[in-house]
């Protein structure tokens, strides 16, 4: 199954208030789907909650979502409740954007337990169940390792039913088979088990490495996979003329060649022709329909976004 063209911008950087809502007000004008936020403590200025509240307020079509919320900085119990709140006070333009975390430096600065992958991912596939359970509007108990509940009937109940869409976000095969379980829409991405990103990050990007993750999804979901929605996030998107040039000068600094540096899961050049040829492309290859940029390109995007959007 074919997905039809959806874009998202991630919103990132020190922001005042008009300026946010300009700016919300700007990406849902030009087309784009859904405007996204991280969650992170350090080198991001903006909590997502609030920015994304502040966001669907400001708009009346687009959608909002974290990019994605790291499970072990918030309760399940308590994020369910936020985005229920916020699906109802948006009239239904939630995504839920989830992943297990990965940030080092976020749990090292917080004092927080930084546990092996297989733990935090354990502890992110427990937090659907109980986000399941509180969007559910049944009273509903859960006993696992890492969260119990009893006996509890949350409020409100979303909008959206059986609840907002659920994005999960990883680059490893454990929690992109689960998120193949999972999820509505899965965010391909370099695998991160350091807890930074390095060169490795960048080469785990590669069109190969893109296409084996693309395989790990398709094995957790089964037959639920043409179903689901595949996205990446483009972290270098330019419109140029001159695409291997850029390639070249780029290339090094990521230890790969320019020609791999092209076919890179998070690296998009090319005139306006050209950008939108590599995506209808990449998304016959590997499937991916939702493309996100960031809020220092969106603007140089928007004629590939008002040629492909619903395609």
């Amino acid at each position: 199954m074919t997905h039809p063209f959806r874009f998202g911008v991630q919103v990132g950087g020190p922001l005042g208030a008009r300026e946010f809502a300009d700016l919300a007000r700007r990406i849902e004008g030009l087309g784009y789907s859904t405007l996204y936020m991280p969650d992170h403590f350090v080198e991001t200025d903006l909590a997502p909650m609030v920015g994304l509240s502040v966001a669907a307020a400001v708009t009346t079509t687009l959608r909002v979502s974290a990019l994605v919320f790291a499970n072990d900085y918030k309760h399940p119990a308590v994020l369910a409740k936020e985005m229920a709140t916020l699906d109802v006070l948006s009239e239904g333009r939630v995504d839920l954007g989830i992943g297990a975390g990965w940030m080092q430096v976020d749990y090292d600065q917080l004092g927080m337990p930084y546990d092996r992958p297989g733990v935090r991912i354990d502890r992110l596939e427990e937090a659907l169940a109980v986000i399941r359970g509180c969007w559910s509007g049944q009273p509903f108990s859960f006993s696992g390792e890492h969260y119990r509940i009893t006996d509890h009937t949350a409020t409100p109940t979303p909008v959206q039913q059986p609840g907002p869409p659920i994005l999960i976000g990883g680059g490893g095969p454990r929690v992109l088979r689960l998120a193949g379980r999972h999820a509505d829409i899965v965010g391909i991405n370099p695998n991160l088990r350091a807890g930074a990103i390095t060169t490795d990050a960048a080469k785990d990007a590669l069109a190969e490495q893109t296409l084996q993750k693309v395989g790990w999804i398709r094995e957790g979901a089964g037959d639920r996979f043409d179903a689901l929605e595949l996205q990446i996030r483009y972290f270098f998107a330019q419109v140029t003329d001159d695409p291997n040039g850029l390639a070249e000068a780029m290339a090094p600094m990521f230890d790969v060649s320019a020609a791999d540096a092209l076919e890179s899961g998070v690296f998009l050049a090319g005139t306006v022709d050209g950008i939108c040829e590599t995506l209808i492309e990449r998304r016959e290859r590997w499937g991916v329909s939702n493309v996100v940029f960031g809020n220092d390109n969106f603007e140089m995007m928007a004629p590939v976004v008002a040629r492909l959007a619903g395609a």
